[in-house]
C-alpha cells in the first residue's frame, strides 16, 4: 500500500503544509506498513535531491513524528519516493491509483474494505490525498484514477490530517480481519 500525497498548494515554493503533511504521513506510513510517495512537491533546497535528504532536511524542522525520525527511517528503508505531477498517468509501480475524495465517481467507488480485497489479492494499491482545503482540484487525476474512496461514505470533508490517519487505519482493520 501507499501512500501518495498530492501537491495542491503552491507548485514552486515548499510551505509549512507540506512539511506538516510529511512529517504526518511517515508515522502513519510506518505504523501501517505503507510507503510514501509525494507527487509535486516542490523540493527545491540547496544541496537537497535525493528522497533521504529531504526527510533529514524536513526532520530538522518539525517536532512532528517524534522531530521528523519516523519520515527518516522510512526512506532509510527505501519507502519514501518523489514524483513530478502525473501528466499521463501516475507511475505504474505504486499499482492502482485510488483518489481519496468525498464525492466519488459512482462508477469508480470503492469501500476500505474493497481496498483491502486489492491487498489481500496481490494488487498494490495508491492511496492518493490531495492537500488543502479543497484536495485535488486537477479532474485528470480523477480521471486518472481506477477508484474514489470516500472513507466516511456520507460525503463528508475530512481535512487532510484526518483523512491521512483514518483511511490508512480503516483499510489496515480490513487487512487484519477480511
Amino acid at each position: 500500500m501507499w501512500i501518495g500525497l498530492y501537491n495542491s498548494y503552491d507548485p514552486r515554493k515548499f510551505h509549512e503544509a507540506h512539511r506538516r503533511a510529511l512529517a504526518r504521513a511517515g508515522p502513519i506510513a510506518l505504523a501501517y506498513d505503507a510507503n510514501l510517495a509525494t507527487f509535486g512537491f516542490p523540493y527545491e533546497v540547496k544541496d537537497v535531491s535525493t528522497p533521504l535528504q529531504i526527510v533529514e532536511w524536513v526532520s530538522t524542522t518539525t517536532s512532528i513524528g517524534d522531530s521528523g525520525a519516523y519520515l527518516v527511517d522510512l526512506a532509510k528503508q527505501g519507502r519514501f519516493h518523489v514524483f513530478e505531477f502525473p501528466k499521463r498517468g501516475f507511475p505504474p509501480q505504486l499499482g492502482t491509483i485510488v483518489v481519496t475524495t468525498n464525492h466519488p465517481e459512482a462508477k469508480k467507488a470503492i469501500t476500505a474494505k474493497g481496498v483491502a480485497h486489492l491487498l489481500l489479492g496481490g494488487t498494490s494499491a495508491c492511496l492518493v490525498f490531495g492537500l488543502g482545503h479543497r484536495g485535488i482540484e486537477d479532474l485528470d487525476v480523477y480521471g486518472m484514477a481506477a477508484h474514489h474512496l470516500d472513507i466516511t461514505a456520507k460525503g463528508l470533508s475530512l481535512e487532510t490530517a484526518t483523512a491521512l490517519g483514518a483511511v490508512p487505519a480503516a483499510i489496515h482493520a480490513f487487512l487484519a480481519r477480511p
